[in-house]
């Protein structure tokens, strides 16, 4: 066996080594030379010997401080405690409301953190729409984005009605690097000129077609009859447009649209049915604007889709990144008072 180095020893053995020191002393043998044949460093022994001395136990203690000197204060806990407990948030998730506190200046904690809090005091039940993810999706091969406009992916959704086997539906255009919702429109049917109506709208709304055609975004959509239409084919193909195909049976290959749609309907104020197309273009108007300029998304560090397409990403994680460090000083120099 080699020397007693860098590993922690237990309480019993301890113990008996003391033991072996001090009958080996009683018979001549000093402490030194008995530390040199068990291997072990005298310094050690002779701190075991102290706390034994002291009636302090020989058991292995974990190192550091019993408490980190950047732990949240007091008043941060009654902040975080608070917040999650307004109406307007309880249906959001720790993350969420954590960057809900940071933009709005009321504390600076991580998600973590805020996740302890919450748990402690039993607010993490059934917090937010969302089902954990299932870990076993793969994205897609894309060739890198770099800023808005550059994809553009977009589907067709069910929208059910209070008439049994009725449906409205939901066409809705994403920017993959933002996922700001360029367009959206509601209608009885799924048909080709509803689906140019949506793209033709993006067109416009991003003022596309001013750009030179290789600036300009390419598509993916699944293999439904609408997106392989000659109408939807020659659009593309006359402003320049690459589209492609997502495979069959397979949604990871085309997952923020599908992600986007899961969001909306699983939102806490989605009326699962609707009465009419009126009631639909109502709702999906106010959710729209909502989705785009309030809702933190949490593919794109917690910043507003809204925010990302115009640029504003890098600056606010950056101030945020700022806000927290300062934060951290500022409790180490409260926590150490």
């Amino acid at each position: 066996m080699g020397p007693i180095t860098g590993l922690w020893i237990k309480e019993q053995t301890k113990l008996e080594i003391l033991t072996v020191i001090e009958s080996s002393r009683q018979q001549g043998v000093s402490a030194r030379r008995s530390c040199s044949l068990l291997a072990i460093a005298h310094r050690r022994v002779v701190r075991w010997q102290a706390q034994s001395r002291q009636g302090q136990p020989l058991a292995n203690l974990i190192p550091g401080p019993k408490a980190p000197l950047h732990r949240v204060l007091p008043e941060e806990i009654d902040q975080i405690v608070t917040l999650a407990q307004h109406q307007e948030y309880v249906d959001l998730s720790h993350r969420i409301l954590a960057v809900t506190a940071w933009d709005q200046g009321l504390f600076q904690a991580s998600f973590s953190t805020v996740y302890r809090v919450l748990k402690e005091r039993n607010l993490m039940t059934a917090r937010g729409p969302s089902r954990p993810h299932n870990g076993h999706s793969k994205p897609p091969v894309r060739k890198d984005l770099t800023g808005p406009n550059q994809r553009w992916c977009w589907d067709i959704s069910y929208l059910p009605t209070f008439q049994k086997g009725e449906y409205l539906f939901l066409y809705l255009l994403l920017d993959e690097w933002s996922r700001k919702v360029i367009q959206w429109r509601i209608a009885w049917q799924q048909t080709a000129e509803e689906a140019r109506r949506l793209l033709e709208g993006g067109l416009a709304d991003q003022n596309i077609l001013d750009l030179p055609e290789a600036q300009r975004p390419e598509l993916i959509n699944d293999r439904g009859r609408q997106m392989k239409a000659k109408p939807i084919q020659r659009l593309c193909e006359d402003h320049g447009m690459p589209q492609l195909f997502a495979r069959p049976r397979t949604p990871n290959d085309n997952p923020f649209i599908e992600s986007a749609f899961s969001t909306v309907k699983r939102a806490p104020a989605f009326p699962g049915s609707f009465l009419d197309d009126a009631q639909a273009r109502e709702y999906f108007s106010r959710y729209f604007t909502w989705y785009d300029t309030e809702h933190y998304h949490s593919g794109i560090d917690y910043v507003t889709p809204q925010q990302a397409h115009d640029g504003l990403r890098p600056n606010i994680v950056a101030q945020r990144r700022v806000k927290k460090l300062a934060q951290r000083r500022r409790r180490r120099e409260e926590n150490q008072k």
